[in-house]
């Protein structure tokens, strides 16, 4: 490029412009050159995030994979669902770290079935410790403060009384996580710490009425993992949930429809969106359970 004024007959004003566009097009390309050509390794040297993902709790059990008892009474139809798939022991042993998925969404009495109820996380815990289990683990991201939703639904009291430790979410406990075939789940804050030295995962969920996915049962339940701005996914809400059971395979979970929330979920707020419908499902399938329920 010539840059003698005078040669091409220019003014000031129009050669200092394209001395201008000249510099600019000068450091685009030094630009360029830096980025592709890194000789120093500014970029290659920058850490990868981890390829992370939960292990595969599931025991791989033969035969009946769900058992279905109606009841009234929460813990004697949970003991009797457990007794007719082999009993507790066929799914913990002894040295088992235990973590139990519960929902603890919502800031609500137990009385109001929005949450999983205290009484079965109680009894859940004490078959666990007597099968063996060297600890028990109860946690969820709930939607309002956890600390409140934790105490006011009683499922703190319950879980520290039966000898499970409490975990409520922090930030360090998130990581960054992509589900393998996800579209929804990909590089997405997840409560993935607290499973890092478990053996056993067991989902514990109510049943209930979800004015966006028609229901909310074992699967949905692991939405509670999921950090960051979540309710984006209320967009593709049935293919979060899909992509939620690929990430989590749980060595059983329980869905109660001891109570189910019929009307107004997931929050309810009122005895009358609630049904005795007397019914407790145990399954290694929790496809299954969540089929039955609906």
């Amino acid at each position: 490029m010539n840059l003698d004024p005078k040669s091409n007959g220019l003014n000031r004003r129009q050669f200092l412009n394209r001395l201008t566009k000249a510099g600019i097009s000068i450091t685009a390309a030094c630009a360029a050159g830096f980025w592709f050509h890194d000789s120093k390794g500014y970029l290659s040297s920058k850490p990868k995030p981890p390829n992370l993902a939960l292990k595969d709790f599931s025991i791989g059990t033969q035969g009946q994979k769900m058992s279905i008892v109606r009841g009234e009474d929460r813990v004697a139809t949970l003991r009797m669902a457990l007794k007719s798939l082999g009993g507790i022991e066929t799914f913990i042993k002894r040295g088992d770290r235990v973590l139990l998925k519960v929902n603890a969404a919502f800031a609500s009495p137990a009385m109001l079935s929005a949450t999983t109820h205290p009484v079965i996380i109680s009894e859940m815990t004490q078959l666990c410790f007597r099968a063996g289990a060297a600890t028990v683990v109860v946690t969820d991201n709930p939607i309002n403060d956890p600390a409140s939703c934790f105490t006011l639904t009683g499922i703190a009291d319950a879980a520290r009384k039966a000898g499970a430790r409490v975990l409520l979410p922090r930030d360090d406990l998130f990581n960054p996580m992509t589900v393998k075939g996800a579209k929804l789940i990909r590089n997405w804050p997840v409560l993935y710490k607290p499973f890092t030295d478990i053996t056993k995962v067991i989902g514990m969920a109510p049943l209930k009425d979800h004015h966006r996915s028609g229901a909310s049962m074992t699967m949905k339940n692991w939405y509670g993992l999921l950090g960051g701005r979540r309710n984006i996914f209320h967009q593709d809400i049935h293919g979060i949930i899909m992509e939620l059971a690929m990430m989590v395979k749980p060595t059983f979970v329980i869905l109660d429809a001891t109570t189910a929330m019929m009307t107004n979920g997931p929050t309810g707020g009122s005895l009358s969106d609630l049904k005795n419908t007397n019914t407790m499902i145990v399954s290694t399938d929790q496809v299954a359970a969540d089929a039955f329920g609906a």
